[in-house]
């Protein structure tokens, strides 16, 4: 894949103008109070995997609607005082498998919570979260983009950012964790998510996005044709007379909005030869994020975003910034 988006010395520069609705607020508060209106009720079941050097716990805790979202949490088995803690949010497609799909954060020394993505799990990794709350009903393509898309209350982004708000939670509630000390993380959709959770929660050690999905919509549309941006082109294929009111709809779930409120150090990566997430969408959001922050390039690399590379940075990132 040659380069196709903006030479980097443009996008550095490349500060869109946002499309936000006047009630962006009012609406995320409101959804999150509904969202708290339940216990949390997060419990957290041994796993036994026959790990040598760190425990594991199936959890599950009450999500959008109440509603049960799984995770996996994994501990260092030899730790003393309360751990910091890492919650990673996973791409699209994906669900959260085994403990021991998920072992680096926590051979590093923390609390480590992988969330499972409702309705997702199925493309991958395993998932066990289901989606029971189908509101919108209007017809869509396979895969969730355009799920409840013609209205910001039925569309699916609104439960899964809701439950990702309560995973930075339910870290917090185990004994062992220091609420204090979360950091959030994730790649592509993960990434995305990151920067959802970035821009609603406050007190965040660190958001660690990388070549994050789900920004800069209408820009990502008609620049890709591949998928899961494609989803929604097609589905306006059909629905052709309902294209303003879908771009309304995800301005209520852009990264590029999120960002612009997220006050949490931090670090971003973006492969420039990105044919999912094309680069300008990241920098999008990057050069909006209102908070200290850094970007790493991976010149030649595409949608894998640096690999295990990006994650010996994102671990030394890390450090510096507990240590800060």
């Amino acid at each position: 894949m040659p380069f196709f988006d903006l030479p980097l010395d443009q996008l550095k520069t490349y500060v869109p103008a946002r499309t936000e609705p006047a009630d962006f607020d009012a609406f995320w508060a409101a959804t999150l109070a509904e969202t708290r209106a339940h216990p949390l009720s997060a419990a957290f079941t041994p796993f036994d995997g026959g790990f040598a050097t760190i425990e594991a716990f199936d959890v599950t805790y009450a999500g959008y609607g109440g509603q049960p979202i799984k995770a996996w949490l994994m501990l260092p088995r030899h730790r003393s005082g309360k751990l910091p803690g890492v919650v990673e949010f996973i791409g699209y497609g994906g669900g959260r498998g085994l403990p021991y799909d998920w072992l680096s954060w926590s051979s590093l020394g923390y609390a480590h919570l992988v969330m499972d993505t409702r309705g997702q799990g199925s493309s991958w990794s395993r998932g066990d979260t289901p989606d029971p709350e189908l509101e919108g009903g209007n017809p869509q393509i396979p895969g969730v983009m355009t799920r409840g898309i013609l209205h910001p209350r039925s569309y699916y982004y609104r439960r899964v950012f809701s439950d990702a708000v309560r995973a930075v939670e339910a870290i917090g509630a185990h004994p062992e964790v220091d609420a204090a000390r979360v950091a959030v993380t994730g790649g592509s959709q993960g990434g995305g998510i990151s920067l959802a959770v970035a821009g609603l929660v406050p007190g965040l050690t660190a958001a660690m996005p990388e070549v994050p999905f789900l920004c800069h919509y209408r820009r990502a549309t008609q620049m890709v044709g591949t998928l899961p941006y494609a989803e929604i082109a097609r589905f306006l294929q059909t629905h052709r007379h309902d294209v303003e009111t879908v771009f309304h709809t995800l301005s209520y779930f852009d990264g590029v909005n999120f960002a612009a409120r997220a006050k949490a150090p931090a670090f971003f990566s973006v492969g420039l030869m990105d044919e999912i997430c094309p680069p300008s969408t990241v920098y999008a959001a990057y050069n909006h994020y209102a908070g200290p922050k850094r970007m790493q390039v991976w010149e030649y690399n595409l949608h894998d975003g640096g690999g295990s590379d990006q994650l010996a940075l994102k671990a030394r990132y890390l450090r510096e910034q507990l240590a800060a």
